[in-house]
């Protein structure tokens, strides 16, 4: 509840401690709240007292003088034990959560019944609390409803309840309570007054109950508890602490509370005595209140002015040596001052730092006692250069100091009295091993430069930023035919063909326009020319450095003659083999049988890398009247190899299904097959259409989810298990193959595709399948699946939707998509002509 101290002295009880400026005696704080615990207790026992009184009915515990003194009502001992309990309990110092949520009850249940009371008097009815725990036999001695406490008590009350709730908040200042209590008191203080001067208006309000003594006795300690419960904070900080404004309160306060009262009651005795009238009693009273204050301000001012005038002269002292300190702690330097027999006289903070002694070692010591030898040896020569010359001497040195040798810049010079004479000697020693050894790397950056520039394979140049050669490495010769000399000075465009220099100036300066250009190689149609006229293509990598003073473009120039014609002769050779492997892949891949009863469309896609093969495939195989085998597989990887492999699976596939394999039978044999050759990968998926049962088998080796559009519900992917790629297992490990068997009604479509289609870079597959699955819904949805040119449609709806620049491919696609003709008279019959299968390749 207490602030902790900001700078606490010296250990020990009699030291002093800061809070918020003001210095405070432990043992005064302590004692102030011991004194405020002590009195929330007494005022609380006050209030038990009377409340047993109304337990036992004796009227002797609720009446200070029985007969004559106004009883506390049972309502009001409740409320003064309470909260003679919530302020005792804030006294404690630092309490646990329990004693302070018991705290706030009782303050709380002191607030309610204030508040409940003032209402009655506010609403003139009765809230019936009045006689809730007693019936009042006292009613003769006030007036008002029985039971009910005065209104100077219930304000009192309330207000002390709320202060208690407010000193036991630390974010509520001190002062908001502090003010409260001083109410409190002084409601209580009005009551006793009215005691001593026997003056019954202060006693009783109007036609109400009035306060009991003993309850007036309680209110003074209340508002003494609340007053001192923060004892460091708001107004008792200023009365308790030990300075000069805690002097003055406390003797301004003590001649307040004493003098008044003691003038009154000597001018009422006297009154009461006979020597005077009340006239002249009041006259008297002022001009003792007038002489006892005006003794007290005469006193105050005479403290205040010395007060004053010493904390000028210590302001301006404390000043002085705040700038003089700030001035050589803030320093980025080892600063410090001597006498001129050597005895160290100041030192700052990065002076210990450096030397890693600290001020009590070193000052008030000679210089040679304590300082290293290297650094005292070179210090002396110093020394002695500054006293001869008279005048500041810098020098750089090296010193080897605790931390390692680091070089210093030091700067030497006298310190002189008013009359010129040197009475000590000042040291500012500024620490540049870093910006030493920063300029031996530059040093070393620049040797290597020149060495790393001069061993480049190609001919390097670097310009500024209007084009004029300022470096160049000894290889220039051999490219152009001239030497490094020659060029420096020189445009670097005139190593360019006449012809070719424009077009050459507006790329570079096109590059030095860009905002923040980064390194780039250029090599399309750029030249130089040789010494003898002779042009020849050039690969130039050009880069920037741009500085405040200026900006450096260092080029790279590389012949490429060799490397053009090398590329002419390539690109022929590839182009030939690119037309073998396709043919060769076309000559694989085949044509799929075109049955009556299973139109179908297809699309392959070639990739735009390797020679254009792949190892994507497909193939529709007639197994019976109502029976047909669709496989879709991919060969991993791409070009001749995969081509090759693709091959053989496909005349194996065909004829293992040919011999009526089951499609999960049909992938063991062909997993045996791919495990025979040396690291190969293939995915695939095998599935048996059975038009007359309705259904469809299928079998997936790690292949992509077929997609299946029924003629009443939305695209779907068929949900059968995915087994692993074929060539996975080996003989201690195999996964079986497992299949599936779905229905098919007539009326749906079928779609199958390699990973081509829809695995693209930065994407997930899972969404890119989803969004073909949407796209073959609304393609084929309530279309005629039996028509092929209705499946030709949909395969160039699919192919544009999924990969919009086909010239970008960069794997082989492959897509089939079956149409599953409805029932009869809707598709194909005898006296139709058959739907023919439409296949083509892009």
């Amino acid at each position: 509840m207490t602030r902790e101290p900001q700078s606490p002295g010296p250990s020990g009880a009699a030291s002093p401690e800061h809070v918020d400026g003001l210095p405070f005696r432990p043992r005064v704080l302590a004692t102030a709240r011991r004194a405020a615990g002590i009195a929330a207790l007494a005022a609380g026992l006050l209030g038990l007292v009377s409340l047993v009184g109304w337990i036992f009915g004796a009227d002797a515990l609720k009446e200070v003088l029985p007969g004559v003194s106004v009883a506390m009502k049972a309502n009001t001992a409740v409320a003064v034990v309470s909260l003679g309990l919530s302020l005792y309990v804030l006294t404690l110092g630092r309490i646990g959560p329990v004693a302070l949520a018991l705290s706030r009850a009782a303050a709380v249940l002191v607030t309610l019944i204030g508040t409940l009371t003032l209402a009655e008097y506010v609403i003139g009815a009765d809230l019936g609390i009045d006689e809730l725990l007693f019936k009042d036999d006292t009613a003769f001695q006030g007036t008002g409803p029985p039971g009910r406490m005065a209104p100077n008590t219930t304000a009192a009350l309330v207000a002390g309840g709320v202060g208690s709730l407010c000193a036991g908040v630390p974010r509520i200042p001190a002062w908001v309570s502090q003010i409260l209590g001083l109410g409190v008191g002084a409601l209580g203080m009005l009551r006793l007054y009215g005691a001593a001067y026997g003056v019954p208006g202060l006693e009783q309000f109007g036609p109400y109950s009035g306060m009991a003594l003993h309850t007036a006795a309680a209110l003074m300690l209340f508002g003494t508890a609340l007053f001192l419960a923060r004892p460091d904070e708001g107004g008792a900080g200023l009365l308790l602490n030990v300075g000069t404004t805690g002097a003055l309160g406390r003797w301004l306060l003590v001649t307040v509370v004493t003098v008044p009262p003691l003038l009154g009651w000597a001018v009422l005795v006297a009154e009461d005595a006979g020597l005077f009238g009340e006239r002249l009693g009041t006259g008297l009273l002022v001009f003792g209140h007038v002489a006892a204050f005006t003794a007290v301000i005469f006193t105050t001012l005479a403290v205040g002015r010395r007060v004053e005038v010493a904390h000028v002269r210590l302001e301006w002292r404390v000043r002085q040596n705040e700038l003089l300190q700030a001035f050589i702690e803030y320093t980025p330097a080892m600063v410090f001052i001597k006498d001129l027999q050597g005895r160290l006289l100041a030192v700052n903070t990065r002076f210990e730092q450096t030397l890693r002694l600290s001020r009590e070692q070193v000052l008030g010591r000679l210089d040679r006692d304590v300082l290293p030898p290297d650094f005292i040896r070179q210090a002396r020569a110093s020394d002695l250069a500054v006293l001869a010359e008279g005048r500041p001497v810098q020098r750089q040195k090296t010193f080897a100091l605790p931390g390692g040798r680091r070089e210093f810049l030091s700067t030497r010079f006298l310190l002189n009295d008013t009359s010129g004479a040197p009475y000590a000697l000042g040291g500012v020693y500024i620490d540049i091993t870093d910006r030493v050894a920063a300029e031996r790397e530059v040093q070393r950056a620049h040797r290597r430069f020149v060495a790393l520039l001069e061993s480049a394979p190609d001919a390097t140049l670097i310009t500024d930023g209007d084009g004029i050669v300022v470096m160049a490495n000894p290889q220039v010769k051999r490219l152009f035919g001239r030497g490094p000399g020659d060029l420096v000075g020189t445009e670097v465009v005139s190593l360019v063909p006449a012809a070719r220099r424009r077009r050459h100036c507006a790329l570079l300066q096109a590059y030095l326009r860009l905002r923040d250009p980064k390194p780039a190689v250029l090599d399309k149609d750029l030249y130089g020319a040789r010494g003898d006229g002779s042009e020849f293509p050039v690969e130039v990598s050009v880069s920037s450095l741009r500085t405040e003073q200026e900006t450096l473009v260092v080029l790279t120039v590389r012949d490429i003659t060799e490397r053009r014609r090398l590329e002419a002769e390539r690109a022929e050779r590839y182009e030939q083999q690119r037309r073998i492997a396709y043919t060769l892949q076309h000559s694989l891949m085949g044509e799929p049988p075109r049955l009556a009863y299973l139109p179908c469309a297809y699309r392959y896609l070639a990739s735009v890398q390797d020679p254009g093969v792949g190892g994507d495939w497909f193939d529709v195989i007639p197994l019976d009247e109502q029976r047909t085998g669709v496989l879709i597989g991919d060969v991993m990887g791409r070009g001749l190899e995969a081509a090759a492999v693709m091959g053989q699976l496909r005349a194996a596939s065909h004829a293992l299904a040919r011999t009526g394999a089951t499609p999960s039978g049909l992938m063991r044999a062909l997993d045996r097959f791919v495990g025979d050759l040396a690291d190969q990968l293939v995915t695939g998926v095998y599935l048996v259409l059975d038009q007359d049962r309705h259904e469809v088998t299928l079998c997936s080796a790690g292949h992509l989810p077929v997609i299946a559009l029924p003629p009443d519900g939305p695209a779907r992917r068929l949900g059968a298990p995915v087994g692993v790629p074929l060539g996975v297992n080996d003989a201690t490990h195999v996964v079986p193959f497992e299949e599936a068997t779905l229905p098919l009604p007539p009326g749906s479509a079928l779609v199958l595709y390699t990973d081509g289609l829809v695995e693209r870079p930065g994407t997930d597959i899972e969404a890119q399948v989803g969004v073909l699955t949407h796209t073959v819904d609304v393609a084929l949805k309530g279309a005629r699946v039996d028509d092929p040119g209705t499946l030709d449609r949909a395969a160039d709806c699919l192919l544009k939707t999924m990969i919009p620049d086909a010239d970008s491919s960069d794997d082989d696609v492959t897509l089939l998509l079956l149409g599953v003709p409805g029932p009869l008279g809707t598709g194909p019959g005898p006296d139709r002509h058959p739907p023919q299968g439409n296949g083509s390749r892009v």
